[in-house]
């Protein structure tokens, strides 16, 4: 039995409330059970000097805990005075994912940057902020369609992820916290709308595990990500 007591392919309850951030062109609040992560959408007429010149745009990401989102209050990377190697790789790993998904060349010279800040962690915060992510892009791909400072397909396809792992023996879908810091093994898999892999990330942490049961997690995973692919798709109606 799981700690929440759900069925090894059930999700935490998910919700997607948009426009919680007033000047933000996209924001958007996700919860997965009680991971909290306020996304907000930055529109930019301003690059990367790399990429000036070259007729396309970018997308990049940000990411951070707030000091009390765990049950020990974290101090502010700021303080510290750098960014921790886990922080880099999670905010990497979300900008990657929207950049799959986005015309480059369609956005024009301009930056979108995505923020995503964690305001209560219970496991699963990368998953909530590239799910919650899509939808503030979306809706600061639609503030600039409504300006006519876009007209080609922008979007090209919904990004949403979700967690597994193998807790006491059987592969669960969305862990939180008690599972995931319980598990055998814990994965996480970004895809598309249309189920094509971004990224998979997947640890044993006790031991190793066979394809049998990564296939496991990746048929939960799929399961997982058509779900919240439908909840976008219904909070950007």
């Amino acid at each position: 039995m799981r700690p929440s007591r759900r069925a090894p392919d059930e999700l935490r309850p998910v919700t997607l409330e948009r426009g919680v951030v007033k000047y933000a062109e996209g924001s958007c609040l996700v919860k997965f059970g009680d991971t909290h992560v306020l996304v907000t959408a930055t529109l930019e007429d301003r690059l990367p000097p790399w990429l000036k010149g070259q007729g396309r745009g970018w997308v990049t990401a940000e990411y951070g805990m707030l000091p009390r989102a765990t049950s020990e209050r974290t101090r502010r990377e700021a303080s510290a005075g750098k960014q921790s190697g886990r922080t880099v790789e999670i905010q990497r790993l979300i900008g990657r994912s929207l950049r799959t998904i986005i015309n480059l060349e369609a956005l024009g010279e301009r930056q979108i940057t995505v923020d995503c800040d964690v305001l209560q962690a219970d496991g699963g915060t990368r998953t909530a902020s590239i799910t919650g992510a899509w939808v503030a892009l979306a809706d600061c791909v639609n503030w600039m369609k409504a300006r006519n400072m876009v007209k080609a397909n922008v979007l090209r396809d919904n990004v949403a992820a979700i967690s597994c792992g193998i807790y006491s023996g059987t592969p669960v879908l969305d862990l939180d916290y008690a599972e995931d810091s319980e598990a055998e093994t814990d994965a996480n898999f970004v895809m598309t709308g249309d189920g094509r892999i971004i990224e998979v990330q997947g640890t044993a942490e006790r031991e190793p595990f066979t394809e049998t049961e990564f296939l496991a997690l990746m048929a939960l995973a799929r399961k997982g990500v058509a779900r919240l692919v439908d909840l976008q798709k219904l909070a950007v109606a």
